[in-house]
């Protein structure tokens, strides 16, 4: 039996690569994990990746997954001690800032009652942009624990800030967050 039970979100970006080597992190501690992944994730990282580390289905559906009859954005929220989002798309920061539920991971921060970090990532250009920063400090402001992006190279050829923080980390983070 797990010693803690936590929700990864995996929004689609480039970073979800590095989502991977966090959630065997997280299972090589001990730690339960149960993966969500958006439409467009399942672009970037296939969801047998997911299923493989984690030994659970990948849930990407709010209706008529199997396995949750009251709805995985339900049963999922009851169970977890931690949700993790990560990467966070411009998208998924804007929707959870503002309340948006048009998919299953949207709909499951909604019904999580349990503490929240989020790991952006996306280009410099659009971590700088105002929008964003309104929606990551809205995001602070409500409870949200967020791991900040590095400066770095970005997929996009350009060098700044909007770089997924390292797995280890992020790993980090959720222990001290599931120990506080």
């Amino acid at each position: 039996m797990p010693s803690h039970e936590v929700l990864i979100g995996v929004t689609g970006g480039v970073a979800a690569y590095k989502t991977a080597a966090l959630v065997s992190r997280l299972v090589q501690s001990d730690i339960g994990v149960s993966v969500v992944m958006t439409r467009s994730a399942q672009r970037f990282v296939g969801r047998a990746t997911f299923e493989a580390l984690t030994g659970r289905p990948v849930c990407t559906k709010g209706i008529g997954q199997p396995g949750y009859p009251l709805g995985p954005h339900i049963q999922l929220a009851q169970q977890a001690q931690l949700l993790c989002v990560a990467p966070a798309t411009a998208n998924f920061l804007a929707k959870a800032a503002h309340g948006i539920a048009d998919d299953l991971l949207s709909t499951l921060y909604l019904s999580c009652t349990c503490p929240v970090l989020i790991a952006p990532a996306m280009n410099n250009e659009m971590w700088n942009q105002l929008p964003v920063q309104r929606n990551v400090q809205q995001l602070a402001a409500d409870g949200v624990q967020i791991v900040a992006p590095q400066e770095g190279w970005l997929s996009c050829r350009s060098v700044g800030p909007g770089r997924m923080a390292e797995p280890e980390q992020i790993l980090q983070e959720i222990q001290a967050a599931l120990a506080g």
